[in-house]
């Protein structure tokens, strides 16, 4: 598979999520070429401000693996991480992240600031844009929705 079609699987997430009625974000972790978890926002649900998608899968990854560290994986998320799913990313050794629709605002591996090039122990590869103008759509099509309510 193809960081599109990984890519196409957390937009799927990202639309449950907007089902849900949470922010519209999904992330994927794939490690040798197998998803090993997944997540979505879970904000409002489980009314915890650290369970952004990519905070879910990387728990639900270290489950699967028994371990916090995980080598060898790719996160696949649909928007920019934030400086806190950064560190965790960071933390995790997670060794590349692909994401969709930059964040200029809070976004911490490009947007905002670029936490992939701070002066750390560890340096996730990131590549950034990746169906953007996809994901992009469903985060606006999600807010447009909540300003008419």
């Amino acid at each position: 598979m193809t960081d599109f079609d990984y890519m196409q699987k957390a937009l799927a997430l990202a639309r449950e999520a907007a089902a849900m009625d949470e922010v519209p974000v999904g992330a994927i972790i794939v490690r040798r070429g197998e998803i090993i978890a997944c997540g979505r926002n879970e904000r409002e649900l489980a009314r915890m401000a650290t369970h952004h998608a990519e905070i879910v899968a990387i728990e639900a990854a270290c489950r699967a693996l028994g371990g916090w560290r995980l080598p060898e994986s790719t996160l696949y998320v649909t928007l920019e991480p934030c400086p806190m799913c950064a560190g965790a990313i960071i933390h995790a050794r997670i060794e590349r992240v692909v994401f969709g629709a930059y964040d200029e605002k809070n976004g911490a591996f490009g947007g905002a600031l670029n936490l992939a090039e701070a002066p750390n122990f560890f340096h996730p590869t990131v590549l950034g844009g990746v169906c953007e103008e996809e994901c992009r759509q469903v985060l606006s099509a999600y807010f447009r929705q909540k300003r008419k309510k």
